[in-house]
């Protein structure tokens, strides 16, 4: 009996070894995923447009693509730096808080050219003509570290000589820009700071939502949310890849599909003249936060 046992126990750890070794062989022989980081402040976790765009990216570089996502740009930006994940859509206020660690891929192309800008919103039967007509109310923010979500309006305050802790009653953040249309419209916050861009898609696509807020003031325009990665792996082949994947989504079906449903032209090569408007802003509040 003893030796029955035995011999099952060599025949079973033998055909797991067998197996062990199969699985570290499809393991080698399959691609690497190339990781993108997103957050929901600018998706706002839509399933079809990531998979749309993680489907288009993907036939174009050959190989699987995840798209990684996180609440905040600060937990997306720590992601590139600390190399968890090969590149990210970002914001142009976080590239360039570390634009000596980060470079540019590529911008988006809305409406002919890589520009936006910020919205002001308040409620759509709310008398405020501009910032200074909001002073003591309630204001939603999209994120800290979001340009058009936070930037403009703090630094157009900081102009003022205000802050914005001092100037709002109440400031929230609401992690989307979205939501801060979402905030203003249902009244939890008499104002928000939006991205214009995203504020036009919701009015195509969710006319009953933006109608119940009005823009009230716009920035300049400025340099659209840009693909970054970081500066030491830039010339990496699948960085490359993945640039080459992006120019070229316009000229695909899958491509096209994505950009649609992003209300986007394309993905033009990235220009830090563009982020000069940002980089301004950032002085404006040096030693605010």
């Amino acid at each position: 009996m003893d030796g029955a046992v035995t011999r099952r126990r060599v025949v079973w750890c033998g055909l797991a070894a067998a197996l062990a070794t199969a699985r570290n062989a499809a393991r080698a022989g399959a691609p690497d995923a190339f990781r993108l980081g997103l957050t929901p402040v600018f998706l706002d976790n839509d399933a079809e447009v990531v998979g749309r765009l993680r489907a288009a990216l993907g036939e174009r570089m050959g190989g699987p693509v995840d798209l990684v996502q996180r609440r905040s740009y600060q937990e997306v930006t720590g992601l590139l730096l600390e190399g968890a994940i090969d590149a990210a859509w970002l914001c142009g206020y976080p590239y360039l808080q570390h634009e000596d660690a980060l470079a540019l891929i590529g911008a988006p192309v809305w409406r002919g050219r890589p520009l936006y800008r910020s919205y002001l919103i308040a409620a759509a039967g709310d008398p405020a003509k501009g910032l200074a007509d909001l002073a003591g109310g309630s204001h939603a923010f999209s994120d800290p570290d979001s340009n058009s979500g936070w930037l403009v309006t703090a630094s157009d305050l900081a102009r003022m000589g205000a802050r914005p802790d001092a100037f709002f009653a109440r400031a929230i953040f609401t992690w989307s820009h979205r939501n801060v249309a979402r905030a203003v419209a249902s009244g939890l916050t008499r104002s928000g700071s939006v991205d214009g861009y995203v504020w036009e898609a919701l009015a195509a696509a969710e006319p009953a939502l933006a109608s119940r807020t009005r823009v009230i003031a716009q920035s300049e325009e400025l340099g659209f949310p840009p693909f970054v990665a970081r500066r030491d792996r830039i010339d990496r082949p699948e960085i490359a890849a993945f640039r080459e994947a992006l120019l070229s989504l316009a000229g695909t079906e899958a491509g096209r599909a994505a950009l649609a449903l992003l209300h986007l032209d394309g993905v033009a090569e990235g220009d830090r003249a563009l982020y000069d408007g940002i980089a301004a802003r950032m002085r404006d509040v040096a030693g605010l936060r």
